[in-house]
């Protein structure tokens, strides 16, 4: 279903697509320059509503923001926007229940990690993919949802961030490696890998 959500103002775009009986939703934070349309997303979210698992990709900047670099990088921007989203699904009676989860894409990833880290979310879970951590690196010891940092073998600089900031979160985690995989996973069978690993931490954290 393609949706409209209201933030501050703006009007945003998205596909919100619910399984019957799902056990959860995942809100997916795309990276900067990328989009609700993003494939690799598109990719994971298809094995989540396999699984069972609800599925809302949006775009965290409208079309005319999304043109400036300042903006596409403007961190604490996409949590807002991320947070509103949350808000609009907890606003929505099909929605209002469901446990949430956010997937969040190299810098998208600090906008999930920023956004679990505010009460009002309520955040049950979290999934980085090659994610720009650091940049939540302020708030990340306040991130107490089950998180999951995956991270391609050779993307060797994010890795260590990646590292560096799993070492100061709090509550349950896990760092899993794909071997031989770079930042985009676009190696074979790399994405099925963190599609796989997203689709069984998500089921197992949202009821």
């Amino acid at each position: 279903m393609i949706v409209t959500i209201p933030i501050d103002g703006v009007e945003l775009e998205g596909e919100l697509l619910v399984p019957d009986g799902a056990s959860g939703l995942v809100l997916f934070a795309h990276g900067s320059g990328s989009s609700r349309h993003s494939p690799r997303n598109n990719f994971v979210a298809e094995r989540l509503r396999e699984r069972g698992v609800g599925t809302l990709l949006f775009d965290l900047l409208t079309e005319a923001e999304d043109q400036t670099y300042e903006t596409r990088f403007d961190i604490p921007l996409l949590t807002d926007r991320l947070v509103g989203a949350t808000r609009w699904v907890r606003s929505r009676d099909e929605t209002s229940d469901v446990s949430l989860g956010y997937f969040g894409s190299s810098t998208g990833s600090a906008a999930a990690l920023r956004a679990a880290a505010r009460d009002e979310t309520d955040a049950d879970a979290v999934v980085s993919r090659g994610g720009r951590v650091d940049l939540a690196s302020e708030v990340i010891d306040q991130v107490t949802a089950p998180t999951l940092f995956v991270v391609g073998g050779n993307d060797h600089q994010v890795l260590e961030l990646n590292r560096e900031a799993y070492d100061e979160l709090p509550g349950e985690k896990e760092l899993e490696v794909v071997e031989g995989a770079g930042h985009l996973f676009e190696e074979p069978g790399a994405l099925e890998s963190v599609a796989d690993l997203a689709a069984a931490w998500f089921a197992d954290h949202l009821e």
